[in-house]
């Protein structure tokens, strides 16, 4: 069985490599980019199993496969959370959680054995992939959040909502005409409430609506810093674990 490697961070890969060798599986390449990775397809029989991961330093790994028709079946390695995870499952797409568990890296080499797949039967559609990360199926998002001001609720369409920030242990609302209201939530309960193809959460105190962003500037320490439309209180800062994915959801 030849095996590729395909993972920007090099100590990564690394690792991967020697938890595959502890399961006899030798790895034959390793490859950390979307141009290296084009230029050895080129040149290269491709292999039996690819390892993937799915954001690299130059560009979404997917990119490959728009220059190269795979023949290889793949395992993706991925960061994503539980609902784009659902639609990996629901899609038949095999995929490993980092940090790569040994014995679920044991379990995904003896499947792919037992499977045997061949080349006609491991072509995927990588544009749905995509999207699947993003909008994952056959889960529903909250439309509208309420908030009480004096004897009154008031109800907030999400699509009014440029961003939820965390402040003095509250969770607010900031509307896209510049008002902030105090929700009965936490940043932890509205994970599972908001569309991840509108919302991302760049820190553990910022949600942001794609829509509102008007700016991405370089910041301190590999951070991004946003400006968004009406939102001025405090800086609003991409954390650097979340950087990464957060390039991946804007595409």
């Amino acid at each position: 069985m030849k095996v590729l490697i395909i993972e920007d961070e090099k100590p990564s890969a690394r690792r991967l490599q020697r938890m595959l060798e502890r399961h006899g599986v030798a790895v034959d390449q390793m490859l950390h980019s979307v141009e290296e990775s084009i230029e050895w397809f080129a040149n290269n029989p491709h292999p039996d199993l690819i390892f993937l991961d799915i954001q690299l330093s130059d560009g979404l790994s997917f990119e490959i496969f728009d220059e190269v028709e795979v023949k290889s079946a793949i395992i993706f390695t991925t960061a994503f959370d539980e609902y784009a995870l659902q639609a990996f499952k629901l899609n038949s797409i095999d995929y490993l959680l980092k940090p790569i568990d040994e014995d679920e890296l044991g379990r995904a080499i003896q499947e792919y054995e037992e499977r045997n797949p061949s080349p006609s039967n491991v072509q995927l559609n990588f544009e749905d992939i995509k999207k699947l990360l993003v909008n994952p199926v056959g889960r529903e998002y909250k439309k509208r959040f309420t908030t009480k001001i004096g004897q009154h609720i008031k109800m907030i369409p999400v699509d009014e909502i440029e961003c939820f920030y965390s402040e003095n242990k509250g969770t607010y609302a900031h509307t896209i005409d510049g008002r902030g209201y105090l929700l009965d939530t936490t940043l932890e309960q509205l994970e599972g409430e908001l569309s991840p193809e509108k919302f991302f959460r760049i820190s553990r105190k910022f949600y942001v609506n794609i829509d509102s962003i008007k700016d991405i500037i370089s910041y301190t320490n590999s951070r991004l810093q946003l400006k968004l439309n009406s939102y001025k209180e405090q800086a609003v800062i991409v954390a650097r674990e979340k950087v990464k994915d957060f390039k991946i959801w804007l595409e």
